[in-house]
């Protein structure tokens, strides 16, 4: 072989100075300028709280899918009701920012579970929004993704737009209805035919068929309730008049289990009343389907008495047995 196609071994090049650039220490990145405790972003929302309503969706959206979350549609949508549930006291949003992602399902629980005892009958119809977090074995990524929703809806000022102490505040949009209809896929909506209501069409609506003549005790019924965008804007439409939402009868139904879910959270929300009854049933079925809903609410309200009279009993029997312990003396001490 000749010596053509061998490779040539380069001269030594003489040594350069290192250019005054090179001297300097790279610059640090952005995790190691930031503190470890996150804070929430101060967020410019749009000054149409439906427009503000639809954005947090779109960002939600955005993190669930780029983060790779799934199909169950009902985990980031019960993330998001769950967070809704919150009040916007200070430091709250920057305390969930910096939970880890094993830690979220503890704080929905807890969430369902504090209101699950004020009204059992509306959390149970929602069950499909939050049965997941009590899965023991949850999917990493999973939980990855609902952290990513997580801080997207805190960080699109949702707490801004759900978490005041005044309900009408908090009913000034319908953060759920954009959510479910952006995870729903278009064949599935088309199939069930699935159309919310934009809030424009029931805020008029609401004006043209509520006026001064209403009295309390009257009823308001939704046979396809969706979300429950209709009963928001009836709900805002009694406020303006100097009416309680609490002395009127809201019955809401949905064939969809999802949609009756965000149907019953919202009513929390919109804080509509003990007189809210949310069902999930064919609206067109020939039997009484807000009578079937009544005793539904009447046996969760029996089930919460009979839990919550268990649990009395059982704390009552732990103080009793610490008690006793008490006043027992040690066995070191009777040696």
């Amino acid at each position: 072989m000749s010596d053509d196609f061998m490779p040539r071994t380069a001269a030594p090049a003489a040594e350069r100075p290192a250019p005054s650039w090179a001297k300097k220490p790279p610059p640090r990145t952005k995790a190691a300028r930031t503190p470890g405790k996150i804070t929430a972003r101060r967020y410019h929302a749009p000054r149409d709280p439906h427009e503000h309503a639809r954005k947090i969706a779109e960002n939600v959206l955005d993190a669930w899918y780029q983060s790779f979350g799934g199909s169950s549609i009902d985990v980031p949508l019960g993330t998001v009701a769950g967070l809704s549930l919150l009040r916007n006291v200070p430091g709250l949003a920057d305390w969930v920012l910096n939970l880890q992602p094993e830690q979220l399902p503890q704080l929905l629980k807890e969430i369902y579970l504090g209101h699950w005892i004020k009204r059992p009958d509306l959390l149970n119809r929602a069950i499909r929004l939050y049965d997941w977090a009590w899965n023991p074995d949850p999917d990493k990524q999973q939980l990855r993704a609902v952290h990513a929703v997580t801080r997207a809806a805190i960080n699109t000022g949702l707490m801004d737009l759900t978490g005041h102490d005044d309900p009408w505040q908090r009913s000034e949009a319908d953060v759920l209805s954009p959510l479910l209809t952006g995870l729903r896929h278009k064949s599935d909506k088309k199939w069930r035919g699935e159309y919310h209501t934009p809030a424009c069409i029931t805020d008029l609506m609401a004006n043209m068929t509520v006026d001064k003549d209403i009295q309390p005790g009257m009823s308001f019924r939704e046979p396809a309730v969706g979300s429950g965008t209709m009963f928001r804007s009836v709900a805002q439409r009694l406020r303006d008049l100097g009416l309680n939402p609490h002395d009127f009868h809201w019955y809401g139904n949905d064939i969809d289990s999802l949609s009756a879910g965000c149907a019953a959270v919202n009513a929390i929300i919109w804080d509509l009343g003990p007189r809210c009854l949310i069902g999930c049933a064919d609206s067109l079925a020939p039997e009484d389907d807000y009578a079937k809903t009544r005793a539904e609410a009447k046996e969760a309200f029996e089930q919460r008495d009979r839990y919550m009279e268990t649990a009395s009993t059982i704390v009552a029997f732990r103080r009793a047995f610490d008690l006793v312990d008490q006043l027992m003396p040690s066995k070191e001490n009777a040696a």
